[in-house]
């Protein structure tokens, strides 16, 4: 027996479906987490989008990003550049999700909005607030679960760290 959980951003979202897309949002998380920087663009859409950009920059509609990738090559390409050119202070980072509100798009797809907190651990063993903000994201329903259609990662602060290197 199907149920259904009742949420403010939608009427009715199945239980599996809300499961699968906590599962996809928390694997998402662990693999960035654990430095599984090669299977990133899996949690994509073939033709999936990835933006990061800042709160101050939606509210002005400038539609510039600090990222912008389309497409998993795009992403692969980011994860090799990342693995063989960028030089940057090694670390690592934790995320912290809260629950995500989901709401049916009508086309086998959702739109998702999950809040998050990442920590990010310097080799001295320092750790710091990196980054907090809110993914709002496009899943869609694939024959091996679900993908990310659409990420676009809102940071809540304007002052965005330069070393911004690994995705959020």
């Amino acid at each position: 027996m199907q149920t259904t959980i009742r949420t403010s951003s939608s009427p009715a979202v199945r239980e599996d479906v809300q499961a699968a897309i906590g599962r996809l949002m928390a694997d998402y998380a662990h693999a960035l987490d654990d430095d599984e920087l090669e299977s990133w663009p899996d949690f994509f859409t073939d033709d999936g989008t990835y933006r990061l950009t800042t709160r101050e920059n939606v509210a002005a509609g400038l539609p510039v990003g600090i990222i912008h990738c389309e497409g998993r090559g795009m992403l692969r390409d980011r994860v090799a550049a990342l693995r063989t050119a960028n030089i940057f202070e090694p670390h690592c980072y934790t995320h912290v999700l809260g629950p995500s509100r989901i709401a049916a798009v009508g086309d086998g797809s959702w739109r998702v909005r999950s809040n998050f907190s990442v920590y990010r651990t310097f080799e001295t063993g320092e750790s710091r607030l990196y980054g907090v903000g809110k993914y709002l994201d496009i899943v869609h329903a694939q024959g091996d679960g679900p993908r990310l259609r659409e990420r676009v990662v809102v940071l809540d602060s304007r002052c965005v760290d330069v070393l911004t290197v690994i995705p959020l």
